[in-house]
């Protein structure tokens, strides 16, 4: 056989040479179609572009977001007591809106950036995910019980919230109108739950919430005192200060890290090829529940049942009303056909979990494996549709 020429003298490579080539070039492409990113990088692109980037990017939102809405809780908390609120009114306003608060930034910047995919699936998927997922998680540590005035408030309000939300999504748009009256049922429902806390001030449903989210307080009237006990006016300031500082870092904190977790997310449902609302239903919302999942697991060690099931409701009442209301108004969304399964999917959620919470008021361990069970077949049904 005939010896290939020397390339530095103009004839033709040699076949291994070739083939090396050809190898070389197979795995450019292979590569090319799995990151989805062109090698070189487009014109006007960068490496932030990159999947992987946009990947780190949603993590460290996420991670931004939890622990700074933490710290917003913690001082809205003590700055509220400070001023003398009293804590009924701290337990059912100043912390239910903040444990809500990753969920309304994430929605309302994802609605101004016109990420609405994103927006609507982080709230039809917080939902979801606080029934099924933190719901299942806290019964299986340990059951979760919960009151006949829980069932009797609580639950048909945040059913009607749900449904509302449903239905007025159903045909694939939400606009201006329609936010508006889930803001103004949301602010009638808040009023309402406000009102109830009042009433029920003598009952300390709110104390042991308020005290340890505060980080445990005493020493005036209201049971709302600085920390150690002391009254003075000087603590009084000091403490005010502390607690006002910590909740405007903590506020900035979390609209920084949902500003991040929404182009993060928009961007990689885009490099990837897939809906914005896949993402926001799956990744954005498994996130921003993770603070109720943590608090939800915690609160079922100490047998705090009653505390679960009552952040769960909040926030799914939260976030259907006024959080949804919020993001229509800022921008109208029109959805994908497939969107309307994972309405489907949130309703039947929070039908199931409320019908396991009415029949003897507990989950028990095996109706928790049942709803963790229900939520991996949710987020497969809704990747498979997506």
């Amino acid at each position: 056989m005939q010896a290939p020429r020397d390339r530095r003298r103009g004839g033709p490579p040699s076949r291994g040479v070739a083939r090396i080539a050809q190898r070389a070039a197979r795995g450019a492409l292979a590569y090319r179609r799995l990151a989805r990113c062109p090698v070189p990088a487009p014109a006007g692109g960068t490496v932030l572009d990159h999947p992987l980037a946009l990947l780190t990017g949603i993590v460290i939102g996420l991670v931004l977001l939890t622990v700074a809405a933490d710290r917003f809780v913690v001082g809205a908390a003590r700055l509220s007591l400070s001023l003398r609120l009293p804590p009924v009114v701290v337990g059912a306003v100043v912390i239910g809106f903040g444990t809500s608060l990753p969920e309304f930034l994430v929605s309302a910047l994802g609605s101004a950036q016109n990420a609405t995919g994103v927006a609507y699936g982080n709230v039809v998927g917080s939902n979801t995910a606080n029934m099924l997922l933190v719901l299942g998680a806290a019964a299986v540590v340990s059951p979760v019980t919960t009151t006949v005035t829980t069932l009797r408030r609580e639950v048909p309000m945040m059913l009607v919230g749900v449904v509302l939300l449903a239905g007025l999504a159903a045909d694939g748009f939400v606009g201006r109108p329609e936010g508006a009256a889930l803001l103004a049922v949301g602010i009638a429902a808040l009023g309402l739950l406000t009102w109830f806390a009042v009433a029920d001030r003598g009952s300390g449903r709110f104390a042991a919430d308020v005290t340890e989210t505060a980080g445990g307080t005493g020493g005036t009237e209201h049971g709302a005192g600085p920390p150690g006990g002391r009254s003075t006016p000087r603590t009084w300031r000091g403490h005010r200060a502390r607690a006002a500082w910590m909740t405007v870092v903590g506020l900035l904190g979390t609209l920084a890290g949902a500003h991040l977790l929404v182009i993060s997310a928009s961007g990689l449902a885009r490099a990837v090829g897939i809906a914005e609302a896949v993402v926001g239903l799956t990744v954005v919302a498994i996130g921003t529940s993770l603070p109720e999942l943590v608090t939800a697991v915690a609160a079922a060690r100490r047998r705090q049942a009653d505390l679960v099931v009552g952040n769960v409701l909040g926030s799914n009442l939260f976030n259907a009303l006024p959080v949804a209301g919020v993001a229509a108004l800022i921008s109208p969304a029109r959805f994908e056909p497939t969107f309307g399964w994972a309405l489907a999917i949130m309703v039947v959620a929070c039908l199931v979990a409320g019908g396991f919470l009415a029949t003897g008021r507990r989950i028990n361990r095996v109706e928790g494996v049942g709803l963790l069970t229900g939520f991996v077949a949710a987020i497969t049904a809704v990747v498979w549709w997506g």
